[in-house]
């Protein structure tokens, strides 16, 4: 390690834009920063750093020259550490990143990094918590005081933290590149951020025995470049639960887009038969996973088509699982896929991931030559160094190639989706898959996801339940035909609430032909909008949005397994008069909830509208110009 001599602390003040928020940077024998807004601490002194086999980074040290920049987003300080490395701070009005860049020579083997989060001990914590460095996909568990919480406990980010005065802090990262993810980890006074360490041993196990499972580990988190930026660590800051809703921070703090066109990058709705089992109740030919076919995914094709769905997701059982270019042969899937591009549909086609990176570019000129749109990656299921890389790899490599991705069984997203826009999806969610096996994907947890995981990115949830139940109906079925938890209206509000550029439509294409009305709605919904705006919002219980694509207006609204009155005001329309379409829990929604009313009125920007949904409802409003 390089000697150090004791300084004196050095300290500087960094302000947000609207000077509501003030950032305290104290450099010298610890490197670190607190947050107060309007002079109440947020986050009480937290030391950072960085250890290096060689050095360490953030203590001891007094920088020699501050670079200090102001813009109408946010105010940075630059204090640079002579020629080894740089932090970055920067202060927006709803929230505070920083980060290092180091300037040494050849690679380096980080140790470890200090990322201290020290939140206010009585403030309320909704975590994910975990014991692996495996997945994304638990449920949240709430505690009435992060001091309560036991120290040592893990929780995946974005990690939410709620102060009694209705603040909001939310812990998150950006532009992660060649570096493990985040976590936070509980220690006394506050908490600290915690990486899985590189593996130095990983062998085929776990689902199918092809998850890349890690058996041994080097004493240190990434071996890297010594010239390059570290990500982004992020508390994003909110006074009101309206506002993470639409906070975009973590997209905003990543590297700009390396593709030039992107003008085939397309998102939209997708038919998939995987939830559904592939059950066409009615269908004039056989279905089930038995007969996951040429016609049977040309029926897809047709339904695609008929509603204008931009695509198909093909799942798993297209190919062989430890070799993509061995295809089924009771599925010729270039025919379906030239079947489907004739009629508009793109195809997306499943696949493992350590399968695909077995022979990259072979299985992506495979793919290509099939003309499928994209490519489902799945069983990641880690977020180590080595795994991280995969996805920009893969990302990168398909943009090549002109094909989209959507992972899954993935960690969250960092901004990877705007650097490389051929991402339209990450999963790193509790999706409706767990309604085939237990009851956690229910309307109150359904109500916690917008407001904590949807600040890292968008999230391929698997909305389109036509069997809907109630919290008393409801049983999950593993094999056969799946239900979803709340009313109808409560699911077709996902649609419009939810980031998702690439959107699944779950359900059985026969369950959807049933239903025309709403599937007027659901063929015209957009998967991504050019304003959004949030009516009312409140962390756990309820959403409303407004979003406009073109001159369209979508409002969802979705409540927890309470039942809510809310008054939709429309002040946010432009001047003059507009139908409304109008999709709301019927009366008796709370013992059957699959009902739901329809009906058509008049709305101007004074009209505010009354509306009941019932336990676990919603609504969706389709205003047209």
């Amino acid at each position: 390690m390089t000697s150090k001599t004791a300084f004196s602390q050095k300290n500087y003040v960094l302000k947000s834009p609207d000077g509501n928020m003030s950032v305290n940077i104290s450099c010298g024998n610890t490197l670190g920063y607190s947050i107060t807004r309007k002079q109440n601490e947020i986050i009480a002194f937290s030391p950072i750093g960085m250890e290096m086999e060689n050095d360490q980074l953030g203590g001891g040290d007094i920088p020699g020259k501050t670079l200090e920049q102001k813009t109408a987003r946010y105010n940075s300080l630059t204090l640079k550490f002579g020629k080894r490395y740089d932090v970055v701070f920067r202060l927006y009005n709803e929230g505070f990143a920083y980060r290092f860049l180091t300037h040494l020579k050849d690679s380096v083997k980080v140790i470890n990094e200090t990322a201290t989060f020290n939140v206010r001990p009585d403030a309320a914590a909704v975590l994910q918590e975990t014991d692996n460095y495996t997945t994304w996909e638990g449920v949240y568990t709430k505690s009435d005081a992060v001091e309560s919480i036991a120290v040592g406990k893990r929780a995946t980010t974005p990690a939410l933290f709620a102060y009694q005065d209705g603040t909001k802090v939310i812990v998150a990262e950006s532009d992660l590149f060649d570096y493990p993810g985040m976590y936070v980890k509980k220690e006394k006074a506050g908490f600290v951020g915690e990486w899985a360490q590189l593996p130095s041993l990983t062998v085929p196990g776990s689902w199918g025995n092809f998850v890349s499972v890690v058996k041994q580990r080097f004493p240190f988190i990434a071996k890297t470049s010594g010239e390059r930026s570290y990500p982004w660590r992020i508390a994003i800051i909110a006074t009101d639960d309206k506002q993470l809703l639409t906070n975009r921070l973590v997209t905003e703090l990543a590297t700009p887009s390396k593709i030039k066109d992107t003008q085939w990058i397309k998102p939209g709705k997708a038919a998939w038969e995987w939830w559904h089992d592939a059950l066409l109740p009615g269908a004039p030919i056989p279905s089930g996973m038995d007969n996951r076919n040429t016609a049977l995914y040309n029926y897809y094709v047709d339904f695609a088509a008929k509603y204008k769905l931009e695509y198909l997701m093909v799942d798993a059982g297209w190919s062989n699982n430890y070799d993509l270019t061995q295809v089924n042969p009771k599925n010729d899937i270039k025919a379906v896929i030239a079947n489907a591009k004739s009629k508009n549909v793109g195809v997306f086609l499943w696949c493992v991931a350590t399968t695909l990176l077995k022979n990259l570019d072979k299985n992506l000129d495979f793919v290509q030559s099939l003309g499928a749109a994209g490519l489902k990656v799945d069983f990641i299921d880690r977020d180590d160094q080595e795994a991280i890389k995969w996805f920009e790899i893969i990302a990168k490599a398909a943009a090549k190639r002109k094909l989209m991705i959507n992972f899954h069984g993935c960690s969250k997203p960092t901004g990877l989706e705007k650097t490389y826009p051929n991402i339209v999806n990450y999963e790193a969610v509790r999706g409706a898959e767990s309604d085939k096996w237990d009851y956690t994907i229910n309307p109150d947890l359904q109500l916690l996801t917008p407001f904590i995981r949807m600040l890292a990115g968008p999230f391929d949830y698997t909305p389109g339940a036509m069997r809907n139940k109630t919290k008393e109906t409801f049983k999950p079925i593993d094999q056969g035909l799946p239900s979803g938890q709340g009313t109808r209206c409560h699911e077709l509000a996902m649609y419009v609430i939810y980031r998702q550029p690439l959107a699944m439509l779950s359900d059985s294409p026969s369950a959807y032909m049933k239903e025309d009305t709403v599937m007027r709605y659901l063929s015209a919904v957009p998967t991504v909008y050019d304003e959004e705006k949030v009516l009312s919002a409140k962390l756990g219980e309820e959403v409303v949005m407004a979003k406009r694509k073109g001159k369209t207006w979508y409002v969802g609204g979705m409540g927890n397994w309470n039942e809510h009155q809310v008054n939709v005001d429309f002040s946010f329309l432009p001047p003059g008069h507009f139908q409304a379409e109008i999709y709301s829990d019927a009366p008796n929604a709370n013992t059957d909830a699959s009902a739901y009313s329809y009906k058509t009125i008049t709305v101007n920007p004074k009209t505010v509208l009354p509306l009941n949904m019932a336990k676990g409802g919603g609504f969706v409003i389709v205003i047209h110009p």
